[in-house]
């Protein structure tokens, strides 16, 4: 995996000795990132099947899928913090554990609220990994090498992503859509055994909860979506605007508290730095411009080409693959030459991806399609382990837990604002009965409204474009980076404090 450096002699342990932990370490990261990827597919494609057998309407089990995306997203920052004050290793395998017992249980579900209750259980052990995986690596690999061990990591997440999508068709056809949280519980066994002869607590800080500032930001993700999906399923009315309206004055709210509390959410000095603040907002407008176009080309090749679920996802396979292939090598060079042009370039092949599919009419040939899903994989594979590498790098590692789950906050709040921006623009181009008729594969559209529906989704990947594109242009004007030189001034700070405590 990552090479070994030369070997020492001087009575500590050898590099080539600390060079198969840090593989060790970073295959049990993989692992969870695996897991978390995994679900996220495979939720989406049983999602049909669990409304028709647990006899749940549509917009109620959308929660299922969007109930982990909002649990993820509101606690990332504080479980980042809380693997700082209590060791980063403790937490992340704490959560190995908390996803495992949560799949086991959603696969028990009797009805579709407690499959809900249970996501939410589900991620919060998701969580506690991605909030402080980040930070592991960062702990693990110098500064100068962490490029490369990103792109490894994103490798579990285009596998599981890929596993999803393959496994979710084949288990809920012929064995049953409770097995795709079943299948997690060996997975979760072995790395939980793993991760706790591994994964080791490093450095610990004196930092503290922001309980105030998870209440007001929990609420306005909560009413913004809430408002966002009752759309989907009744159209506009004064109370979906009033819920969508509250909650984006939660939104600001919680930005005026983050500025007066002594421990904020939101790290506010990590700031300071520009290449790690337009970092961050790259991620953000990355997440919200392209992570649900995948969810939209399925309703398209469903309800307009009258595929069914399974089949429609395999077209996407192909850059998944991709991405894992090129991942490690992309990182590797983010590490040569920084992030700024090798993750700009990753979000310019995105957008052209979704120019291709602007271009999508009721008889596109499906290779068009796959050809797409090839650019937007390499595209991916660029852009993910150089953004979280560039992040990493230029954080105070004092406050490695913290930017580590500041980071997936603004990617989850991404994701899930992508969702539920697809969701509502699919429900609007055409009627909202026919939309769910089309997500559920039970419907293919016919004339007019398959026309209808098309302009719906050009009018979606037009929105995506202008959101990737801003992306762009926060990544593009980050700045240079030298990791050489970050690694060395990390180096002589630890040396700095350690020296002062003789």
């Amino acid at each position: 995996m990552l090479s070994k450096t030369k070997s020492t002699a001087n009575g500590q342990p050898s590099d080539e000795v600390a060079s198969g932990n840090e593989n060790k370490i970073l295959i049990i990261i993989i692992l969870g990132t695996l897991m978390g990827a995994l679900d996220t597919t495979i939720v989406l494609l049983a999602l049909p099947t669990l409304t028709s057998e647990l006899h749940a309407n549509l917009s109620i089990s959308l929660w299922v899928i969007l109930m982990y995306l909002l649990v993820t997203a509101v606690t990332t920052t504080q479980f980042g913090r809380i693997g700082d004050m209590f060791g980063r290793g403790k937490i992340f395998n704490t959560g190995f554990v908390v996803f495992t017992i949560g799949s086991a249980l959603c696969g028990f579900s009797p009805s579709i609220g407690y499959l809900i209750g249970f996501r939410a259980l589900q991620a919060i052990g998701g969580s506690l990994m991605q909030a402080n995986s980040g930070a592991i690596i960062a702990d693990t690999f110098e500064a100068h090498r962490r490029g490369k061990a990103f792109g490894f990591s994103s490798i579990g997440w285009n596998m599981g992503s890929m596993l999803g999508i393959v496994l979710g068709g084949f288990i809920t056809t012929f064995i049953g859509w409770r097995y795709i949280f079943y299948i997690n519980i060996p997975i979760g066994i072995v790395a939980t055994a793993f991760g706790l002869k591994y994964v080791r607590d490093e450095k610990k800080t004196n930092a503290k909860m922001d309980l105030i500032g998870m209440l007001f930001l929990t609420s306005a993700l909560i009413l913004v979506s809430y408002g966002a999906i009752d759309i989907t399923g009744t159209g506009f009315d004064a109370f979906n605007l009033s819920l969508i309206a509250t909650g984006l004055m939660l939104g600001v709210v919680f930005l005026l508290v983050e500025k007066k509390v002594a421990h904020p959410m939101l790290v506010l000095s990590a700031f300071k730095n520009r290449v790690l603040t337009f970092s961050i907002f790259a991620s953000f407008f990355q997440s919200v411009g392209y992570l649900a176009v995948a969810f939209i080309l399925i309703m398209y090749l469903q309800g307009v080409r009258g595929m069914n679920p399974f089949s429609a996802s395999l077209l996407l396979i192909p850059g998944y693959i991709i991405s894992s292939m090129t991942s490690p090598f992309m990182g590797r060079l983010s590490d040569k030459y920084g992030a700024r042009i090798i993750a700009t370039l990753g979000i310019l092949l995105m957008i052209c991806t979704i120019v291709i599919y602007t271009t999508l009419t009721p008889t596109t040939n499906l290779y068009l399609i796959v050809l797409a899903s090839v650019i937007s994989g390499i595209g991916a594979s660029m852009f993910w382990p150089a953004n979280s590498s560039a992040i990493m790098s230029n954080a105070d590692p004092a406050h490695y837990g913290s930017i580590s789950g500041l980071s997936r906050l603004t990617g989850n709040i991404g994701t899930l604002s992508s969702f539920v921006l697809s969701i509502t623009v699919a429900s609007l181009a055409i009627p909202r009965n026919v939309a769910f008729q089309i997500f559920l594969g039970s419907s293919a559209l016919i004339g007019n409204i398959s026309t209808e529906f098309m302009h719906g989704i050009h009018t979606t990947f037009f929105v995506s474009i202008v959101l990737l594109a801003i992306a762009a242009l926060m990544s593009l004007i980050r700045g240079k980076e030298d990791r050489t030189r970050i690694h060395e001034q990390h180096t002589a700070s630890v040396k700095s404090v350690s020296e002062s405590t003789k």
